[in-house]
């Protein structure tokens, strides 16, 4: 039987091949350009503000302009006198029709957050909160409005800086929680205090992440059609997750779930941003049911870097033990995070800071570690899920202990991982968090790693240079990746976001095959590699293949786009359904033929011989009987040529990916300027099913990691307002800006599924802030300098090498 890839497992010498997808593989595995692109590249996408709807209005909001205010009173008379104004609402006019919200989780004991509105009620808690709403016949209409609106607010007293929310004399954001605390978590594994006095060297140091927010090409943007004839609400989203969002507007709105139909067509990026429940969404929906009529809402740039929620604000005091051969004996860690006045619904924002816990040290075999989290409310904007969701952060405080403590042992810094990752051979097993790993490959990949960027050579060469005044550092970076997440994320805490996935095949007359899967295509190449799938699982060339998604009325329920969960679930999902439609493709082919189903087999659109390889009956030709011409069928045969499977992991809480990255950067001492001049990546994401998007998926991620090392943050003023709300104060990483990315694999599939694959599309984003910040504290280490705070600009630079106060 022909085999579909070939693969070095960890540790070994010889090649050993992966098990058979299906019994004609010719895609998975191969590097098939992404389906749809020329579509989208010929500028044929529809994205949301491509649809026009008839009477269809536009929504602009007035959002709070400070941190903290008591709404007094909206007058509205003004505006709704302005052309083209249908409607102006305020928070009691919507709380009529949508119902408060509070997003906590079941499984995260004592988490406590407010209710929240679809726009503010009483008090707006973060500059950019929403809090009247103006809908008019078109978008500059609503936007001209919004200047005549009379909004009178008394400005209270704000809670902005996290290391003072606890404090007493820091005012209550909501008085009636008792404290600003959203959540706190303790874990204490092993014997820390004996591990730490015990151990020949104790690095430690203070670990900042400023806030960043994911830019998408495409804004967030929603159409709300609420139609009173039928009484049924169609949603056009820009979003990651549809049924959820179903689900959501189905309890918040009171209504039948089957009566709602998400549809998310083409979503210009989305990296997390577009996973979460916002106000606005809510009060879009809310007010379309108020007026009977399609209302559109499209975030422009300005408001959406106060209104998309942040990521990544955290203070991380952390240590590491370790004795002199190098054995790491342990970890400790006291995590703080500013998460907004909110936690943010449904996924909620204590996730990231817990995450946090999980992953610090996951890579390594110490059996000590005690970490602290506490996630504090503030007068900011939100924080929840952003690509990657607690592991740039766990990631950049374990291998930034790493390399604090070879630096003290005076070991080199892959060595010192060498000798503490925990074996290939040593899987399955349990870290010191409590988390569960199926089966990694830190050992393959570091001596990968070591053999693709030439380590001994670069090190010469960096010590060569030295020698001329050129401060050139290496950095590697460790990381353990969740995937496939199973209900033990949301589901076991309450939220209704499905774990599983399912799958649609269908043949139809022709011969083609349409495949109909909730997970969406938000740019990271989904339909191309699931086309790859069912071709290879039904028979069929991959130009026979259209894939359907992100529609709730026709797709099979499933948990949308999150936790790199699309090749592992959507993808296992769509195998089941293309291996049973194939399965029942012989069995007509069977009946046809009047042959044994088990000398049959699906090839190239074709029914053949399996021994033989003959040509018996095209597809075409078994479609136009099966559906036209029943009656040459036995009377007792019925075709069933549409199939539905469904996919959920359970044998793990999730799968777990894994790599190592390196980076290479040169430092200039004197203007504090970073120079990247190379990156390598060495990743295991089980099954490359496409080795040109896995590459690019990595490549994509690497660079948004390294937004948020050296050039993304989300700067405040004491009291609270955003300083660099626009793309040109926010700096995002330029192309020109960005080194050669050199991405190389190991295949260790996952037992969990019948594919193999576990996720890629955060692992970049996971290693590349600490492979970063390794290298750049390489660079200036004969100064005796660190820096620990990121973004790392030439100021902190600067400061680190006493040359700026």
């Amino acid at each position: 039987m022909k085999r579909d890839t070939v693969n070095l497992e960890p540790g070994a010498d010889q090649p050993v091949v992966l098990a058979p997808v299906t019994e004609d593989p010719r895609y998975v595995g191969v590097s098939v350009p992404r389906g749809g692109i020329e579509r989208l590249t010929q500028g044929l996408g529809q994205y949301v503000d491509d649809i026009e709807l008839p009477r269809m209005a536009h929504v602009a909001f007035w959002r709070n302009p400070v941190s903290h205010a008591r709404i007094l009173k909206v007058n509205g008379d003004f505006a709704r006198g302005m052309p083209g104004v249908l409607l102006v609402a305020d928070g009691h006019d919507l709380a009529r029709v949508c119902k408060p919200w509070v997003a906590t989780l079941g499984h995260l004991a004592g988490m406590k957050s407010a209710p929240q509105h679809a726009l503010a009620v009483d008090r707006a808690c973060w500059q950019g909160e929403p809090v009247v709403a103006v809908v008019a016949e078109t978008r500059a209409q609503a936007e001209d409005a919004l200047a005549y609106l009379q909004v009178e607010w008394e400005e209270l007293p704000a809670a902005n800086d996290m290391e003072t929310a606890l404090d007493d004399a820091t005012p209550l954001i909501h008085p009636e929680l008792g404290d600003n605390l959203c959540f706190t978590r303790s874990l204490n594994v092993g014997e820390v205090d004996t591990a730490f006095a015990s151990a020949d060297v104790v690095a430690e140091t203070t670990f900042e992440f400023g806030r960043h927010t994911g830019v998408t090409l495409e804004p967030r943007c929603q159409i709300a059609h609420w139609s009173p004839a039928d009484q049924r609400l169609t949603v056009y989203h820009s979003q990651q997750a549809p049924h959820m969002m179903q689900d959501l507007y189905a309890r918040q709105f009171d209504l039948p779930a089957s009566g709602i139909r998400v549809v998310c067509k083409d979503v210009g990026g989305s990296f997390g941003i577009k996973v979460h429940a916002y106000p606005d969404d809510f009060a879009t929906v809310a007010l379309s049911i108020l007026l009977g009529r399609p209302v559109k809402f499209v975030a422009d740039r300005l408001e959406s870097f106060t209104s998309d929620i942040h990521a990544r604000h955290h203070r991380v005091k952390g240590r590491i033990a370790v004795n002199r051969d190098g054995e790491i004996l342990g970890f400790e860690i006291d995590d703080l995070t500013g998460i907004g006045p909110y936690s943010m619904f449904p996924r909620t924002s204590a996730i990231e800071g817990n995450q946090v816990v999980n992953l610090v040290g996951g890579p390594y075999k110490h059996r000590h570690y005690r970490a602290r989290l506490n996630v504090v409310f503030q007068n900011k904007t939100p924080t929840c899920q952003y690509r990657g969701v607690g592991h740039p952060i766990a990631c950049a405080v374990t291998e930034g202990l790493v390399d604090l403590a070879a630096q003290k042992i005076g070991m080199d810094p892959l060595e010192i991982r060498r000798r503490n990752v925990i074996p290939d051979d040593a899987y399955p097993t349990t870290g010191a968090s409590g988390i569960k790993l199926e089966l990694l490959s830190h050992e393959a990949c570091l001596k990968k790693l070591r053999e693709l960027m030439n380590y001994d050579a670069l090190r010469a060469e960096q010590a060569a240079l030295r020698q001329q005044g050129i401060h050139r550092g290496i950095g590697i970076a460790a990381l353990i990746e969740l995937t496939n997440p199973s209900a033990a994320f949301y589901g076991v805490g309450g939220a209704r976001i499905a774990s599983q996935d399912g799958a649609t095949a269908r043949l139809d007359p022709e011969g083609n095959v349409t495949v109909l899967i909730g997970v969406g295509e938000q740019g990271q190449g989904t339909e191309g590699i699931y086309a790859q799938i069912a071709a290879d699982a039904v028979g069929v060339d991959i130009g026979k293949v259209r894939i359907v998604t992100g529609d709730t009325d026709v797709t099979p329920y499933g948990g949308g786009t999150w936790a790199s969960r699309g090749a592992g679930i959507g993808g296992e999902a769509v195998l089941l359904a293309g291996q049973a439609l194939r399965e029942n493709i012989v069995k007509v082919a069977a009946v046809i033929l009047q042959r044994e189903g088990a000398g049959l087999a699906v090839r190239r659109g074709r029914i053949v011989d399996a021994v033989t390889g003959e040509e018996l009956l095209p597809l075409h030709e078994l479609g136009r009987i099966a559906y036209f011409r029943s009656d040459t069928l036995p009377p007792d045969f019925t075709p069933e040529l549409m199939v539905t499977r469904h996919y959920a992991q359970r044998d793990y809480p999730f799968i777990f990916t894994n790599g190592v990255q390196a980076s290479y950067v040169e430092v200039d001492p004197d203007t504090g300027f970073v120079k990247l001049l190379k990156h390598w990546a060495v990743e295991d994401c089980g099954r490359v099913l496409n080795p040109m998007l896995v590459d690019e998926q990595m490549r994509g991620a690497i660079v948004q990691g390294i937004g948020g090392a050296l050039f993304e943050e989300c700067l405040y003023d004491d009291s609270g307002l955003m300083l660099n709300a626009s793309m040109a104060d926010y700096l995002v990483p330029m192309s020109a800006e960005m080194p050669d990315i050199e991405v190389a694999h190991v295949q260790t599939p996952t037992a969990s599924s019948k594919l193999g694959a576990k996720g890629a599309g955060e692992a970049g984003t996971a290693g590349a802030p600490a492979a970063v910040m390794n290298a750049i504290n390489d660079a200036i280490a004969p100064f005796d300098a660190h820096v620990f705070s990121q973004p790392v600009t030439p100021q902190k630079l600067l400061r680190a090498l006493g040359k700026l106060g």
